[in-house]
């Protein structure tokens, strides 16, 4: 698998939160090579490796879905006031080319300077957003309603060495950790599924209702974690990318798991970064850990700079190390194995 052109693919796929049809195409080619079984869920996609009546099954997560905008409102003039899907960072909009479902592009409205007083050098409130498609209020409803839904216009684009930058890296280079770590498991001692689980980003509906249609011993929720660049300090400051994947040890998560993991880690020669978090870690990961009666539950990271932002970065071989992780974890028999 040439894992920087799938990531490439995937973040080139639209897909905001509650939307993604569009990348369940990519991530079903992608997995045929592995030969695994995909279905369709209510939360996402589940692709079925392994023995189907192995004693244990493990769950691995990614989220598909990617930050973005909907439509509230198009103005006798034509311009089209959204509100923001998820968590976007609203220091990057203005000026910014937003792109629908459909291909049709616009710029966020932009007071220029010279008609400034100054007033509005901070960021524009979603309140006051417009997007300017260039075209007539009867043309811009012939083409786009309330609802619809926009994302970032941007090409992923390779940086230096091996690192990368796009939007929707959260967590689109997890659902490529997934379908790398298909590739690589080997073992029939688990039944082993996939969600690419959707609504991450707003109230982590898939992973809730896909965790809750299967009975998991274990699961593990791959996502993105931060990475240290310039006015980043504390813990995060320390961690690095290409430096490998963070293991997460949280007051919600296994112990025994994460314990496993960086074992596993050690052992392989796998490098890796422990991501210390006192409560919730604000990934899949709460939500799956509570599923039914109980999930055991861990979670691992791929640092990323810039995150919600249109230019977050990655190093490609932290994708590659966290499937690996992953991997080597099943084939090993997880932490539970006799």
């Amino acid at each position: 698998m040439n894992t920087e052109q799938l990531i490439f693919d995937l973040c080139a796929a639209h897909g905001v939160s509650g939307s993604e049809a569009a990348v369940f195409d990519v991530v079903r080619q992608a997995l045929e090579p592995t030969g695994a079984r995909v279905q369709t869920l209510y939360g996402g996609l589940l692709a079925e490796l392994g023995d189907p009546q192995a004693d244990k099954t493990i769950l691995l997560d990614a989220h598909l879905d990617r930050i973005g905008f909907i439509i509230t409102d198009i103005n006798d003039k034509g311009f089209v006031k959204v509100d923001k899907v998820g968590g976007i960072d609203i220091r990057t909009l203005q000026d910014s080319v937003l792109i629908a479902e459909n291909g049709l592009k616009g710029t966020v409205c932009c007071l220029p300077p010279h008609l400034s007083d100054g007033s509005e050098d901070k960021a524009t409130p979603m309140e006051k957003t417009w997007v300017d498609f260039g075209l007539p209020a009867e043309a811009v409803r012939e083409q786009l309603q309330l609802g619809d839904t926009l994302t970032f216009y941007t090409k992923p684009k390779k940086l230096l060495g091996d690192k990368m930058t796009a939007a929707a890296l959260d967590d689109r280079c997890g659902v490529a950790a997934l379908v790398r770590a298909a590739e690589l498991i080997h073992t029939d001692a688990y039944r082993v599924l996939l969600l690419f689980s959707t609504q991450e980003e707003t109230y982590g509906t898939g992973a809730k209702t896909g965790a809750f249609s299967v009975d998991a011993d274990e699961a593990i929720a791959v996502d993105v974690s931060f990475a240290a660049q310039p006015d980043v300090s504390g813990q995060y400051g320390k961690i690095e990318l290409g430096k490998g994947p963070m293991i997460c040890y949280s007051s919600v998560m296994d112990r025994a798991m994460s314990q496993k993991l960086t074992a596993v880690a050690r052992e392989q020669g796998i490098p890796f970064q422990l991501e210390p978090i006192a409560g919730a870690t604000g990934t899949n990961g709460d939500h799956i850990a509570v599923s039914k009666s109980g999930v055991k539950t861990a979670v691992v990271s791929i640092p990323q700079r810039n995150m919600h932002t249109p230019a977050e970065v990655i190093s490609l071989s932290d994708v590659e190390n966290t499937a690996r992780l992953l991997a080597a974890y099943i084939n090993c028999g997880g932490a539970f194995h006799d």
